[in-house]
């Protein structure tokens, strides 16, 4: 029965048993069902526990069993899946505060996880739960809150006049929810933005209450379009509060060793950052000149590495723009503090025009993406493109691909105004790129189109009969209906089989190869390379079981590092991270039963891909962008590269050769190196010449569970 406490009217309200955590687990979950508005607490089975771990690996464990073969994104039945894993929440070690998102993606139709921080995740458990799923739509627009003080969980109605923009409607609800100032560093709250209602690349928001500025902050679960299932569940948001956070609330094994460790890291944060990344300074966004440096930076939808502009844009810039001197970590104790901002931004167009606002980065991906992609080389409007993208909810890597394509689109005479409905698209124009995302917010115009992803832009501008065919599907810059995230692998084989390999989509995330493969040629081989794709993915795929946050494990190394056997992996911190679990958990574990892990969950999404209809070798086909040089115009600007492979490469000479006949030799060239190195990776990593795990595989890593077998075994 509806009830009516303070601002909100409750549309339910139900208590739930609560668990301290131990070894970092309550080892319950919370189902929330929105046709029904109830919940139900859940016991983890141990033997989930004990195969999938936490996190990514709950939050596929729980979605397989929650839809069938024939369930489609916008299904009732489809979830999303928030997890923390057992490390998520402590506070002496840094990078410890990551929870993955996972569900039916929009976008790409397929299972999709997103990592994200912010307080939430860390939030859920000490509420009593390591995983949240939640299931159904909502017969009204509903916030979702998890009591984590009381322990309820309550339904209620968005009180008239709350916004639905997330750095607005974060801050209404801290507010609504805190006793004090202070306390709101005790809620947090998931949203999603107005444009994700009319977007398939919609994102979800976490918020965090940062201490120093007094004011909230959102990061980011960007991929896959799941800020775009929260909105089409009918949420607006949800929200977790806890009593505080306190040292051990992960009740952990071996307090001592994790403080040793932390001590450690925090040294080398102290002592080599400013001489590494000066990720305290910048954050990622360090990497705008390096990427730059070595002709990897995206340019004009990937065409080009570097520009005479990029300088406008790189890390110098950024640190004059970024706050400095505040500790921006996205969870309490990450002595790393990447999390940079711009504070007090005079927005210039939109619905906030003529209101300052706190920008949450650029980091590099954004930078990038919104800046260099689309020769955008004015910070101000990166930063512009950046604070819309967030309140709007709208993923940043996915938005510059799209404004990107459509620019090379324009370029090619494919768009025009008439067809863009006024905008004029054309390489920089930051006002119209802007204007094009403001359209999506409000559902109309182009941005509507805009707002389908690169996949189903190509798609219908193929069947419209706007330009060649083959041409767009060369340009667009999209693997299983994820748009790409932004370094340029045409020169690097072991990063395009990084990308297109991935079971999500292109994301760096899984495997970053570059500098192994092509700066410092560490990985030759066909085999060495193949060795780099299955442990590499393997190992960042453990983050996400775990709970940690990536960029502590080789944004910043120990002094010693180059001189290690292994320098690419960075042992130490490998040790770091075998030593913390083992010290959370008590779990017998070592760095082979790290990757073991992460082999078992990584080969379950897979197969899980395969349930649904996906997930095979012609799923793993890569734009030609992604490879090498399409156009004329990009075989003529690495001229002198180009043709001194297809000599000492291919073995031809191409001083006589035409420069259609020199493209066409090097791409058949790239292609069947492509071809070539799925055979070596699907070989390494136990699957068949289609991508199909064996059953002889699943049985040597003990995920030969009788569901899956029955999925992979008619593709032997």
């Amino acid at each position: 029965m509806d009830t009516n406490t303070g601002d909100r009217k409750v549309l339910a309200r139900i208590p739930y048993h609560w668990k301290p955590l131990d070894k970092g687990y309550s080892d319950q979950s919370l189902y929330i069902n929105l046709d029904r508005f109830t919940i139900e607490v859940r016991p983890v089975d141990p033997f989930v526990k004990e195969k999938f771990v936490g996190g990514k690996g709950y939050g596929l464990r729980m979605l397989w069993d929650a839809v069938t073969p024939q369930t489609k994104w916008n299904d009732p039945e489809n979830e999303i899946v928030i997890s923390g894993g057992p490390v998520c929440g402590i506070t002496q070690y840094a990078g410890s505060g990551k929870s993955i998102c996972v569900g039916l993606s929009p976008l790409t139709e397929r299972v999709v996880d997103s990592n994200v921080g912010g307080h939430f995740g860390p939030h859920l458990k000490f509420a009593g739960f390591d995983a949240l799923e939640i299931q159904g739509i909502a017969s009204r627009e509903v916030i979702v809150y998890i009591n984590g003080v009381d322990h309820e969980v309550e339904f209620f109605a968005p009180p008239e006049g709350m916004h639905i923009d997330s750095h607005l409607l974060a801050e209404e609800l801290h507010e609504m929810f805190s006793v004090s100032e202070s306390d709101k560093l005790n809620v947090s709250v998931v949203s999603a933005g107005q444009a994700a209602d009319y977007s398939l690349v919609g994102m979800l928001n976490f918020s965090f209450y940062d201490i120093k500025r007094k004011k909230i902050r959102l990061k980011q679960a960007g991929r896959g379009g799941l800020g775009t299932l929260l909105r089409h569940k009918n949420v607006r948001a949800i929200v977790a509060r806890i009593p505080k956070v306190s040292g051990n609330l992960n009740k952990v094994v071996d307090m001592p060793a994790i403080l040793e460790r932390g001590r450690r890291f925090n040294k080398e944060m102290n002592d080599m950052d400013d001489t590494q990344c000066q990720m305290r300074k910048v954050g990622t966004a360090h990497l705008m000149g390096v990427m730059e440096k070595y002709d990897l930076l995206p340019v004009m939808n990937f065409k080009f590495g570097d520009h005479k502009d990029c300088h406008k844009i790189d890390m110098e810039v950024w640190k004059k723009h970024f706050s400095q001197g505040i500790p921006d970590g996205c969870w309490l104790g990450c002595t790393m503090m990447c999390s940079k901002g711009i504070d007090d931004f005079e927005l210039r167009t939109g619905p906030y025009r003529g209101t300052k606002v706190l920008v949450d980065g650029p980091e590099y991906e954004t930078a990038a993406a919104l800046g260099s992609n689309l020769a955008i080389f004015d910070p101000l409007y990166v930063a512009e493109q950046n604070f819309y993208c967030d309140t709007y909810g709208i993923c940043t890597i996915s938005w510059g691909n799209i404004m990107a394509f459509t620019m090379e689109c324009w370029e090619n005479g494919i768009l025009n105004k008439e067809r863009t409905g006024g905008l004029e698209l054309s390489w920089g124009n930051a006002q119209d790129a802007l204007e094009c995302m403001h359209q999506l917010a409000r559902g109309e115009g182009f941005g509507l189109i805009a707002g389908k992803g690169v996949r189903k832009m190509k798609e219908m501008f193929i069947e419209k009969g706007w330009g060649d065919p083959a041409f767009l599907k060369d340009i667009a810059m999209e693997n299983k209906g994820m748009e790409y995230s932004m370094y340029i692998s045409k020169e690097s084989l072991a990063q395009q089989g990084g990308y297109a390999m991935t079971n999500k989509g292109p994301q760096h995330d899984e495997a970053w190869l570059i500098f192994m493969d092509m700066i410092n040629n560490q990985i030759p081989t066909f085999e060495d390379k193949a060795e780099a794709l299955h442990y590499f993915p393997m190992f960042r795929t453990w983050f996400g079981l775990a709970g940690f946050c990536k960029l502590c494990w080789n944004d910043i190394e120990p002094a010693d590092n180059a001189q290690t056997d292994e320098p690419a992996k960075v042992p130490e911190h490998v040790d770091n991270y075998v030593t913390v679990f083992k010290a959370v958990t008590g779990r017998e574990f070592d760095k082979e039963e790290l990757i073991r892990m992460s082999e078992r969950v990584y080969n379950f999404q897979r197969i899980f891909n395969i349930r649904m209809g996906y997930g095979l070798r012609k799923d793993d086909a890569q734009p030609y962008r992604a490879c090498g040089p399409v156009t004329e115009e990009e075989y003529l600007s690495r001229q002198e590269r180009y043709d001194k492979q297809l000599k000492e490469e291919v073995g031809i000479d191409p001083r006589a050769m035409s420069l259609d006949e020199k493209r066409r030799f090097l791409r058949q060239f790239r292609e069947d190196r492509y071809e070539r190195l799925l055979d070596a990776v699907y070989k390494r990593r136990g699957w068949n010449a289609n991508g199909v795990p064996r059953v002889e595989f699943l049985e040597e890593i003990g995920m030969d569970l009788p569901e899956l077998v029955e999925v992979v075994k008619p593709l032997q």
